[in-house]
């Protein structure tokens, strides 16, 4: 699969990491896996520029699951099966959580398995109406690997997770909206200029806060926050440039620059 791969391109002060996979609407190869994963490896450094990031599929499907074409080569061996889920789509998963910079999916049509697990990791989602989720991997036989299980768990919550591993559950965008997973369901048409709006929006506010926030967020995935680990530091942008202008702004009624 020659033509499957993970681009990146730059608008401002915007990243837009689209998935493709042309015929196969965008499923996951193992080699997207490993470059998903040096995409975000490679995101949210200081000195970037960057303040937001947004996550979509190129064409009318943002990501339909895995290539199952690829499956017979590694899976029935446990060893490689591990390889894959722990090294490979853990990894890129792992390195989407670790970004600093706000996440944005951009959801529409099919968001199947893999889909449902790369959307899991955005902070902010929006989805055209008519875009579909589930994870049947239940009909080919296997589960979801406990990790990503956990990460969809906490993301969709325990009904739809339920239903979509053990009952091979397919659910509209609406369904996942009032789920609480989606910000925003639109109109196929206006999804990508949504996202769009709504990335700029977060570019314009403080990058510092944004980072802040978080770290913040990833401590609270990772379980009740310790007050040595997370207040240690909560402070330390007291004299900041941005904590500075953002009040100075507002004081003197005027648009922050940040």
């Amino acid at each position: 699969m020659t033509d499957s791969c993970i681009s990146l391109r730059r608008e401002g002060a915007i990243a837009v990491v689209a998935l493709s996979n042309p015929g196969r609407l965008n499923a996951m190869t193992r080699a997207m896996w490993r470059e998903l994963r040096a995409v975000f490896d490679g995101l949210g450094g200081d000195d970037d520029g960057l303040r937001c990031v947004v996550v979509r599929g190129e064409g009318a499907a943002f990501c339909a699951g895995g290539d199952i074409s690829e499956y017979p080569s590694f899976r029935f061996e446990e060893p490689s099966l591990r390889e894959f889920h722990e090294n490979e789509v853990w990894a890129a998963l792992q390195a989407m959580l670790d970004c600093p910079l706000p996440l944005v999916a951009q959801i529409e049509g099919a968001c199947m398995g893999a889909g449902v697990e790369i959307a899991s990791c955005c902070d902010i989602r929006l989805a055209g109406a008519s875009a579909k989720f589930g994870a049947p991997i239940a009909r080919l036989g296997f589960p979801m690997a406990p990790r990503e299980a956990a990460l969809v768990h906490g993301a969709i919550g325990d009904v739809l997770a339920r239903d979509m591993l053990l009952a091979a559950g397919v659910h509209g965008a609406q369904r996942l909206y009032d789920a609480g997973f989606l910000l925003q369901v639109l109109p196929d048409n206006e999804v990508a200029l949504a996202v769009q709006s709504h990335a700029a929006r977060i570019a314009a506010l403080a990058p510092q806060a944004a980072r802040l926030h978080k770290k913040t967020f990833a401590a609270l995935r990772a379980g009740a926050p310790s007050a040595d680990g997370l207040l240690a530091s909560a402070y330390d942008y007291a004299d900041s440039a941005e904590h500075r202008e953002g009040i100075a702004a507002f004081l003197a009624k005027r648009p922050p620059n940040f």
